[in-house]
């Protein structure tokens, strides 16, 4: 309970009333995702002791310049302070500094208007798939694996693009202009069967779907490497889990991106909208 109160209660320490009585605790992680906008970190953190076990969470920055500085990889300690029902990091060090995917020689990460490279991917069918294959419809791709088990990340994606799926569903012109994919960065355990059942049962189809509009798959991990670090998506292997950030896209007909959402803040219906907006 006291961990869902941490996590529900984040705000900025600047907008908070300090009540002299915080309590401060020792935090050591690596950064998953930066949100400076929001005054957001995301960090995969070992136990704190005293307080919660480890595990992927995000957390307040109020400090500007720090927020400047911090890049997915990082690894990080820090001390984080609880007043209340307010907490916020402070006194971050980064103990280990990863290169940022934005400027290393070589890497493009991807910017709305850029052309989508065709990558090359493998389907729930075992099918080879190319991005170009769905030129001429607006595609929605997102990036997930199938044991994630943090509910806020790739459950709330499927349960969003299942949502989604419905909605364009109801609009069969608008469902014949549009088509979904979602991407597993597992591809050692989420084979074609694994996605096939676990996108099977997402739509709610089981033994009818076809997977006609909304596909799962998969690649070697060169190839899942290589469309995820266009869109900017930073993954690493933890245990038995792995710590990954969020990317869902909006390519347009054309085959350029129309719209990169970097969080899990959006919104089925904000997607639809975007995506009527895209194919108009």
């Amino acid at each position: 309970m006291f961990v869902a109160l941490v996590v529900a209660c984040l705000c900025l320490a600047a907008s908070c009333g300090r009540s002299g009585n915080e309590k401060r605790y020792d935090l050591k992680g690596k950064v998953v995702a930066v949100e400076p906008d929001k005054h957001l970190v995301t960090v995969a953190h070992e136990e704190v002791k005293g307080l919660m076990p480890g595990m992927t969470m995000p957390f307040t920055v109020p400090n500007q310049s720090d927020l400047q500085i911090l890049a997915p990889d990082d690894e990080i300690t820090a001390t984080l302070v609880i007043d209340g029902s307010h907490s916020w990091l402070e006194g971050l060090i980064i103990t280990r500094q990863s290169p940022n995917p934005a400027a290393m020689p070589g890497v493009v990460v991807a910017k709305e208007g850029d052309e989508v490279p065709n990558f090359t991917l493998r389907n729930q069918d075992g099918r080879e798939i190319r991005i170009q294959n769905y030129r001429g419809k607006a595609l929605l791709l997102t990036f997930i694996y199938t044991r994630c088990p943090v509910p806020d990340y790739c459950t709330l994606m499927s349960n969003n693009f299942a949502q989604i799926d419905r909605a364009l569903g109801q609009d069969p012109d608008l469902y014949a202009k549009t088509h979904l994919l979602s991407i597993s960065i597992d591809p050692e355990y989420d084979t074609p069967g694994v996605l096939r059942s676990y996108g099977a049962a997402h739509t709610e189809r089981y033994q009818n779907e076809t997977f006609a509009h909304w596909e799962f798959a998969t690649g070697t991990k060169d190839q899942v490497k290589e469309i995820a670090q266009f869109f900017g998506l930073t993954y690493f292997p933890e245990k038995d889990e792995i710590i990954h950030a969020l990317r869902t896209v909006i390519v347009s007909p054309e085959g350029k991106v129309a719209k990169i959402y970097t969080g899990n803040e959006w919104k089925p219906e904000e997607i639809v909208a975007e995506i009527k907006a895209t194919t108009d």
